[in-house]
């Protein structure tokens, strides 16, 4: 028994030297041996197309609760969106990305929408990079406020906030154009 006692012990120690304390699974890093230069604050520009009806929608519907169609808010709804994003408001503008992600209907007393997507653009010097956004879209609000929270590519490591104004809303097919001013801090 005392030998084992002793082993453990023995390996208990060697375990202790070999790997360090319990917080060595984290250790502190410079921005210049990630690579990371100075940060820079940046305006984005773009719309946003929203499109639900017609026969190629980008958003589309993918669960409802069961009061969802008797809420006036519509309450419960969750949409899976691949909208595209344009230089200008005209449905045939450059595009410079996709809106990919989901919104819900999460607001009992007016059209609140939890927005949970990333911007992935695909043109230009941010082709390849990404911008993630989730926070709250009261869409009645002439203009309204979201958390950027990160990126990637060109984006590492970006937080911000995007400010959404509707240009155009459709009421007979649910189609809106967004107006959409980013503004990032990223390396």
């Amino acid at each position: 028994m005392a030998k084992l006692c002793s082993g453990i012990i023995l390996l208990v120690l060697l375990s202790i030297l070999t790997h360090g304390n319990s917080d060595e699974f984290s250790r502190k890093l410079s921005k210049k041996a990630m690579g990371l230069k100075r940060e820079k604050l940046s305006h984005l520009h773009f719309y946003f197309h929203d499109i639900v009806g017609g026969k190629s929608p980008t958003a589309v519907k993918i669960a409802e609760a069961a009061m969802t169609n008797r809420s006036a808010t519509g309450f419960g709804l969750l949409a899976m969106i691949d909208d595209p994003l344009t230089v200008g408001p005209e449905p045939n503008s450059k595009i410079v990305g996709r809106a990919q992600g989901i919104y819900a209907q999460a607001s009992l007393n007016d059209v609140g929408l939890l927005m949970v997507l990333n911007f992935a653009f695909v043109e230009g010097k941010y082709n390849g990079s990404s911008l993630s956004v989730l926070g709250r879209n009261s869409v009645m609000s002439a203009v309204r406020e979201m958390p950027i929270v990160g990126g990637s590519g060109l984006f590492r490591f970006a937080r911000g906030y995007a400010q959404a104004k509707t240009h155009t809303f459709d009421f007979k097919t649910g189609d809106a154009v967004v107006e959409y001013n980013v503004y990032v801090f990223h390396y």
